[in-house]
């Protein structure tokens, strides 16, 4: 005989007027659809959050260095991540997949369309860059000013927010040390940055050595991604972005 779990408290109704001044406001149309979006994600997924950082002192010494000699093609983090993880998906393809809502089946994906999250003043916009294995750095860096700008501005369409295969949440330009991002369903994984930080670390003598390094979060679908595989697709980005020439 099985238990039913006990219904969920009700949420809290209360005057707030009688501790002190109030003003009540709406929820705005794009924060009210989001805060959706994420209350059903996060209450259908089982989420889990491995973190891990990757050394990019050279990774830094090799962009600045183009940037100083191409300043009209300069690069930033985000591009590179972006073909960065085109070639996660492609070495661990169950990232690129989606899970039927019924559970019984997987989708597995053969194209690479990366949404990133964009902070507008309404709430939380991701626009979806597709074919990103198919387009330069200058491409997908133009794509990613474009959309940002029009997020901020004009809005976008459901099309250019559809369509991706996995997220990546940059708070780099804010702070922090990591987060767990909230899987954009119908996605199985999203990718947390956080700013750089600069920490000594031990070479191989032993002496304290000042090392930059780039704090990342992976929240995954434990449903189709097991830990050991997060631990590895982090690692592999490690990798790739500590032998990554520019070009």
């Amino acid at each position: 005989m099985t238990t039913k779990p006990a219904p969920m408290m009700p949420w809290p109704e209360e005057d707030f007027s009688v501790y002190g001044s109030v003003e009540e406001k709406p929820v705005g149309k794009i924060q009210g659809f989001v805060a959706k979006a994420m209350e059903r994600n996060w209450s259908m997924i089982p989420h889990v959050t491995h973190n891990d950082e990757v050394d990019v002192t050279d990774f830094e010494v090799r962009r600045k260095a183009w940037n100083a000699t191409h300043p009209d093609k300069k690069r930033t983090l985000l591009p590179a991540l972006m073909k960065c993880t085109v070639d996660m998906l492609k070495q661990f393809p169950q990232y690129n997949c989606s899970l039927s809502a019924d559970g019984k089946k997987l989708f597995a994906k053969s194209y690479y369309n990366i949404g990133f999250a964009v902070d507008v003043p309404a709430g939380l916009l991701v626009p979806v860059i597709r074919d990103v294995d198919k387009k330069s750095l200058d491409d997908i860096s133009a794509e990613i000013v474009a959309l940002s700008e029009k997020a901020k501005t004009k809005g976008l369409s459901m099309q250019e927010m559809s369509g991706g295969c996995i997220t990546l949440s940059s708070l780099g330009h804010i702070g922090g040390t990591s987060f767990t991002p909230i899987i954009n369903a119908p996605e199985v994984a999203i990718v947390g940055i956080t700013r750089t930080q600069q920490r000594f670390v031990p070479d191989d003598n032993g002496n304290p050595v000042l090392r930059q390094m780039l704090p990342l979060s992976l929240s995954y679908d434990h449903r189709v991604i097991n830990g050991a595989d997060a631990a590895r697709f982090l690692r592999a980005m490690a990798d790739w972005l500590v032998s990554y020439e520019f070009s």
